[in-house]
């Protein structure tokens, strides 16, 4: 699984998590304790963030030699952000320019390296 995003360690578990001024907010697929079902398929519970080991995670990779934040992941495909930080590599790389200096493009999940995630 690919994760871009806030995660927090509760009570030995890990969690898909968002702050929330002096407090965390958990997310949970399933129902469990404590969490209530803000749609289907998921659940929420808030915390203290005391209590709470939070990070931001996140993954990157090398595709092509060149260095990129992975922010998410479809049949195989890879969402890509080169984060070499030349117009010119981006442009090789056939990227599109997604904002002023970012560019993002689909890689295959094969074809990437040093796939890790990082918790910051």
């Amino acid at each position: 699984m690919i994760r871009d995003g806030y995660a927090a360690r509760w009570q030995g578990a890990e969690y898909e998590a968002s702050p929330d001024g002096d407090n965390v907010r958990l997310y949970r697929p399933d129902p469990s304790d404590g969490f209530e079902e803000v749609r289907p398929g998921r659940f929420r519970r808030v915390v203290p963030l005391g209590e709470v080991d939070f990070a931001y995670v996140r993954t990157t990779c090398f595709w092509r030699d060149e260095p990129f934040i992975v922010l998410g992941e479809h049949d195989g495909w890879l969402r890509v952000e080169y984060t070499g930080g030349k117009a010119t590599v981006a442009a090789e790389l056939g990227l599109e320019e997604f904002d002023y200096g970012v560019y993002q493009g689909w890689a295959p999940r094969a074809d990437v390296s040093e796939l890790r995630e990082y918790r910051v």
